[in-house]
């Protein structure tokens, strides 16, 4: 939706679960010296500062990042990218998934970014020039279906709706269908919040029964405030990479600490 603006969100401890992992992700495939293709769907602005007016309106980035940035060691690729990011920017920046990718990844590769909010667009425009990243400003699951598969071959998809628009559960999974025939070697990473309600459980099921080999790694924390309907973070990865598990677990553990 064009309502949508993450910077109300951004550095929570879903950002923290999905950033962690996607930090993983990225520095692993790096290892090997081979190009890969970088997609993302809802790419947001890719860099926010924590000082914000709407993000301390929310207070999501003190009780997210701010309580819980001891979990990840200096040696860690999400550590890293943030300390580089704090390092240019100041001590309220924090990046987006686009930043970890554009920091992470190498010249070789290929990095695709959609956005179709004209304003997060304009923002991600601005702070990603000169750094050679295609972005498109556009409805991204469009995007996604048309340009795959990609060149190279060899990559990762981040899916990322805000899924206000409840059609999403359907919408958003049946193009992760249609992407992984037509990119079947290609890693898809799928965002999606755990609400009060149980409404991402049925897409849940219905994508485990298309790609049993997939990775579900769920977290669950404490509701931010009284009714706050977000009570964990979900993540989906179809043709996770080896040892992509054993890290979320470990992400996981801590997670548990929390309660919730």
């Amino acid at each position: 939706m064009l309502s949508y603006q993450h910077i109300f969100h951004a550095g929570n401890l879903a950002d923290v679960h999905k950033h962690g992992l996607m930090a993983w992700v990225l520095a692993y495939l790096t290892q090997k010296d081979k190009p890969l293709s970088y997609l993302e769907t809802h790419a947001g602005r890719g860099l926010y500062r924590l000082d914000a007016p709407e993000a301390v309106k929310t207070g999501e980035a003190a009780a997210g990042i701010g309580r819980v940035a001891d979990w990840f060691g200096a040696d860690h690729p999400y550590r890293r990218v943030r300390d580089l990011v704090v390092a240019e920017h100041g001590p309220a920046a924090y990046p987006g998934s686009p930043m970890l990718a554009a920091i992470l990844l190498r010249d070789m590769d290929s990095l695709m970014l959609a956005e179709l909010h004209p304003q997060e667009f304009a923002a991600l425009d601005e702070v990603m020039k000169g750094r050679g990243i295609r972005l498109e400003h556009r409805d991204g699951i469009e995007l996604a279906l048309a340009v795959t598969p990609p060149e190279p071959r060899r990559g990762v998809m981040l899916i990322d709706p805000s899924w206000e628009v409840k059609t999403d559960y359907e919408t958003v999974p049946r193009a992760i269908v249609s992407v992984a025939r037509k990119w079947p070697v290609g890693i898809i990473a799928l965002w999606y919040p755990i609400l009060v309600d149980g409404r991402h459980k049925r897409m849940l099921r219905a994508l485990s029964e298309v790609f049993p080999e997939a990775l579900a790694s769920e977290v669950r924390f404490p509701p931010h405030r009284e009714g706050h309907g977000m009570i964990g973070s979900g993540m989906f990865f179809v043709n996770p990479p080896w040892g992509l598990e054993a890290e979320a677990k470990s992400l996981a553990a801590k997670f548990k600490k929390l309660g919730g």
